[in-house]
């Protein structure tokens, strides 16, 4: 895939692996200062002492995405930008099998209670070929709802039970 794509999937956590506390694991704070109709967006994120400047073209599993490192102060300025589109969240880094990293992010603040999970890849097909483990559930790669953009304006989604 050409640089700056992201390809992606997004699951919910039907319950938290026992190893978790072991796993690295971060505080992150996550604003939108811009998001289109067509689901592009403009974020700035905090986490490990360093901060963040990111674009993202809409899409699903496979999408634009540039990110760039920023001073501290700059991401304060630009902070007060995010008001009302925010999301707070602690970052587990979890390894599984094959050498794939998954990001599981328990929310916080009016977002407690969800738990997802996110897993990067280097093609379309490893991304097909992946097989979940067993404590996560359901994929919402495709669930607008879920997406971190619409938790932060939106809050959680409705739920309905097939």
């Amino acid at each position: 895939m050409p640089a700056g794509v992201e390809i992606e999937r997004k699951f919910l956590v039907d319950r938290l692996p026992g190893d978790l506390d072991a796993c690295p694991a971060a505080d992150i704070d996550q604003g939108y200062i811009a998001i289109t109709e067509d689901g592009v967006e403009v974020r700035i994120r905090s986490y490990g002492g360093r901060s963040f400047l990111t674009i993202k073209s809409g899409g699903a599993e496979a999408r634009l995405e540039e990110e760039m490192e920023i001073e501290q102060r700059r991401f304060g300025s630009l902070w007060p930008l995010t008001a009302g589109r925010r999301i707070r969240k602690r970052r587990y880094l979890i390894s599984s099998a094959n050498g794939i990293r998954i990001e599981l992010d328990v929310y916080r603040d009016d977002l407690s209670g969800l738990v997802t999970a996110e897993v990067e890849f280097d093609s379309r097909d490893a991304a097909a070929a992946f097989t979940a483990p067993p404590w996560l559930g359901r994929e919402i790669t495709d669930e607008p709802g879920y997406k971190n953009q619409r938790l932060a304006v939106d809050g959680l989604p409705e739920t309905t039970d097939a």
